[in-house]
This record gives C-alpha cells, sequence and structure tokens, in this order.
C-alpha cells in the first residue's frame, strides 16, 4: 500500500461506523475495523468473492440483487436496507448508503458503502404491524361478553386470583369445561397486567393441523418447507411485549411441546428452518379442558411441561356450579342480544327463568349464549320466553353402544383429536361443540387416544 493509501485505511478503522470500499463494478476492496469486529471476519475473507454472500441474509441477496445492481450502474448515491450476520450467527437490520467517489468526468472510481444499524426501529415496526393485526382481530372477536358476569361465590373466587396474578409475569394455567369463559379470564389477567397496551394474541391449538402449528407460534424461514415462499413471523413475536394464550394445550404435538419448554425456560424461540434463536418477551397463559395430569400420565403430554405450565392453575366453574349467576347473567345477556336486535325486551317469563335455572348446561356459558340468541330473535313481544324442547335433558342417546363405538374409532382415527380440519367433528360431519358434549355424556376418555 502507499503512504496516502496507509493514511486512508488508518483513518478509515478509526471511525466507528461500519464502512466498505468497492470498485466501480460493486467488488469489495477493503473493510474497515468496525466491519471486521462486527463479523468476525478476516481482511482476507472479506477480499473474497462470497463476501457479500456470507454478510448478509440469504433471503436480502436474493431480493436486493438487481436493486444493488441497478443503483451501481447509474453512478448517483442510493441506499439499501440489508440485514447482516454479526459473529455470533444473529442478523440485525442496517441501513446501507452507498456514496460514489468520481473523477472529473464523472466517471465511478469507488464506492464507499456507510451502515447505519436500524435493527431496533425495524422491529418496532414489525411489532406495531404485528400489534395493528391483534387490535383486528380483537375488533373481529365483538361478540365476546364485555365483562365477566355474576358474583358467586366460586365466580368471586376465581376473579380474585386473576386479581392476584394479573400484574405478575407468571405463566397461568386455566382449567375449565368447553365454554365457560376460560378465554375470557385469560383476557382479564391481560388488561390488569402490565402488558395491558401490548397484544393480546388467542392460539387455538386445536385447530391448527399439526404439521403447521410449530409454523404458526414460531414462524418460518423462506422455504423450510414445501410452501414456504416466503419468511414469516409467528404468533410468539407477534406477541411480543404482550401475552399469548395457547388454547386447547393439551392437543400440542409432542415435537412442538419440546420447542415450547424451550420458550419458558430460554425466553427465546427458533424459527422453523432456522437455527438462529430469537429473544422473545411474552407472557405465555395456557388453557384447557383436558385433565393434563391423567394425560401426564398416559405419556400423552410432556411431565417437565405441565409442571412449567402449572405455576399458577386457576379452575373456571362450570355454569351449573354458578346457579347463583343464572338471572344476572339472563338478564344481561336478553338484554346485549335485545339491544342488537333493535328489540325492547323488558321482562322474562318466571317459567322460562325456572327451565333455564333447572338444566345442566352442559355447554356452559357459550350453550346460553346461544340458546338466549335464538330466543330474542323470535320473540315478538316484550316478553322473553324459551320453546322448552330447547332444553331437554340429554341423557345416554338412542343406540349409545353404537354411538360410543362410531366415536370411539373417529378418535382412534384422528388420536384423540376433537376439533380441527382433521378431527373427529370434522370426521363425524358434526360442530366440534356437539362431539364434545356426547364424549361427555358417553363418558369417553378421548386421552386414551392420544399417542404415548
Amino acid at each position: 500500500m502507499s503512504t496516502s493509501t496507509l493514511e486512508l485505511a488508518e483513518i478509515l478503522d478509526a471511525i466507528a461506523e461500519s464502512i466498505v470500499v468497492l470498485s466501480p463494478d460493486g467488488g469489495v476492496l477493503y473493510a474497515n475495523r468496525a466491519v471486521l469486529e462486527y463479523t468476525g471476519l478476516t481482511m482476507p475473507d472479506v477480499l473474497a468473492g462470497d463476501f457479500l454472500s456470507r454478510l448478509f441474509h440469504p433471503e436480502d441477496v436474493v431480493r436486493l440483487r438487481d436493486p444493488r445492481h441497478e443503483g451501481l450502474s447509474h453512478g448517483v448515491p442510493f441506499e439499501i436496507e440489508w440485514r447482516a450476520r454479526r459473529h455470533d450467527g444473529q442478523y440485525r437490520w442496517f441501513l446501507v448508503r452507498y456514496r460514489p467517489l468520481v473523477d472529473d468526468q464523472s466517471r465511478v472510481l469507488r464506492w464507499y458503502a456507510t451502515a447505519i444499524d436500524i435493527d431496533d426501529r425495524k422491529r418496532t415496526e414489525e411489532r406495531t404491524q404485528n400489534e395493528n393485526l391483534a387490535l383486528r382481530e380483537d375488533i373481529d372477536r365483538a361478540s365476546m361478553f364485555e365483562e365477566i358476569v355474576g358474583s358467586s361465590a366460586s365466580l368471586r373466587a376465581v376473579l380474585a386470583q386473576v386479581a392476584k396474578v394479573a400484574p405478575t409475569d407468571s405463566t397461568v394455567l386455566i382449567l375449565g369445561e368447553t365454554g365457560t369463559g376460560k378465554e375470557l379470564i385469560a383476557r382479564a389477567i391481560h388488561k390488569r397486567s402490565r402488558r395491558a397496551t401490548k397484544a393480546f394474541i388467542r392460539v387455538n391449538c386445536a385447530a391448527i393441523p399439526q404439521s403447521l402449528i410449530a409454523s404458526e407460534l414460531f414462524g418460518h424461514e423462506k422455504g423450510a418447507f414445501t410452501g414456504a415462499l416466503q419468511r414469516r413471523l409467528g404468533r410468539f413475536e407477534a406477541a411480543d411485549g404482550g401475552t399469548i394464550l395457547l388454547d386447547e394445550i393439551g392437543d400440542l404435538p409432542a415435537e412442538t411441546q419440546v420447542a415450547l419448554l424451550r420458550v419458558l425456560q430460554e425466553r427465546e424461540i427458533e424459527r422453523v428452518g432456522s437455527s438462529h434463536p430469537i429473544a422473545v418477551d411474552v407472557r405465555v397463559i395456557v388453557a384447557t379442558n383436558q385433565d393434563l395430569e391423567a394425560a401426564v400420565a398416559r405419556g400423552a403430554f410432556r411431565a417437565d411441561l405441565f409442571y412449567r405450565l402449572n405455576v399458577f392453575p386457576i379452575a373456571v366453574p362450570a355454569l351449573r356450579q354458578r346457579a347463583d349467576d343464572l338471572p344476572v347473567l339472563v338478564e344481561y345477556l336478553v338484554e346485549r342480544f335485545a339491544k342488537r336486535a333493535g328489540k325492547k325486551i323488558t321482562r322474562i317469563e318466571k317459567r322460562t327463568m325456572a327451565l333455564l335455572q333447572a338444566y345442566d348446561w352442559p355447554g356452559n356459558v357459550r350453550e346460553l349464549q346461544n340458546v338466549i340468541e335464538r330466543a330474542v330473535v323470535l320473540c315478538e313481544g316484550e316478553t322473553f320466553s324459551i320453546d322448552d324442547s330447547w332444553l331437554k335433558a340429554q341423557g345416554p342417546p338412542a343406540g349409545g353402544e353404537q354411538e360410543r363405538a362410531t366415536i370411539e374409532a373417529a378418535l382412534a382415527a384422528t388420536n384423540g383429536r376433537v376439533a380441527g380440519p382433521t378431527g373427529a367433528a370434522a370426521k363425524l360431519g358434526m360442530p366440534r361443540q356437539t362431539l364434545d358434549s356426547k364424549i361427555r355424556a358417553l363418558r369417553i376418555d378421548k386421552l386414551k387416544f392420544r399417542p404415548r
């Protein structure tokens, strides 16, 4: 090197900003000390022909090949956002500004590429987009109850537990039958936590095909599997800073149970198709209508994961255990659905209230909601009433043994999975809630069909 070149190299090395010197066609001629320290590469590595493919994320190398070539051919300043690989394997976003050095005839002699770390800004943008998505999902779910209605001792006990655990970051396990409002309890915990202004993301583990659930939760890199045409953020990244509810946790496949255990222990995830950990700050709430301890005993659920999840269990009472709440809950729902239907209902027939209180409600609050909405739609006057036939006692159906055999065969074929496109309910052509009710009525243990 000439004296002037050495002096220029010393000047560039003294600058904290990453700087790369390029030839007119974009070949790498020199990288300053900041680049070497960030990448962990040597100068011979930098001068090798594969420097760009070693430095930048593979997706960006392909995506930005043409824009970079076009920018270099025009000979005027331009800039590109890249993900550059750090010495520990992590990728961070950089804004790379390309400035040409030209002679007196405007011919490019050199390019100087300077890099500014914009990773925090890019992550904030992605988080904002994800929170907006979560907000839209909240709006779409506006049919949920606005409040938790009731004052029975069993419900007050649950709400007292919510008040205690909400301000912490403890993992919560919500237990209860289908339709008891487990998601509502999870939202109440989120709204009373320090994460209330951040995203609340719900994932129904039973509704996602087992082959896709890891990608849904943790995201995937482009090309990670057939159909993965681009990088996708998972629901854990979407919930970063907020809360994630994993509903139907008992339906989580064994390999995904291992990944979830790592999230709880290490607070980091790995996208499908990547070996680079990504730190996430997420409060985890899980819910199930299954007996997880029995699943552990059968080998269908990991014992170590169960103990990690069972930090603060909350058992949501069934509606039949909240008899004192039924009148006020009925009045609340009648008023709500009447307002939505544009009707004026001023009283509830005494006989109707007696029928509602005498019924066992196997579908719990969700079933009550459906019954009342249907009755409000059919109501022609100001008095609310229901048809007796809607609440007939549901004992074992005729031909119970044959139906038991049919249901058990479907559960065996689906490894005990009830919901989702490949679940037993879809196989039998009936709503998931209906099949759940039949399973309870016939006292079928669906956990015994789970693979060990």
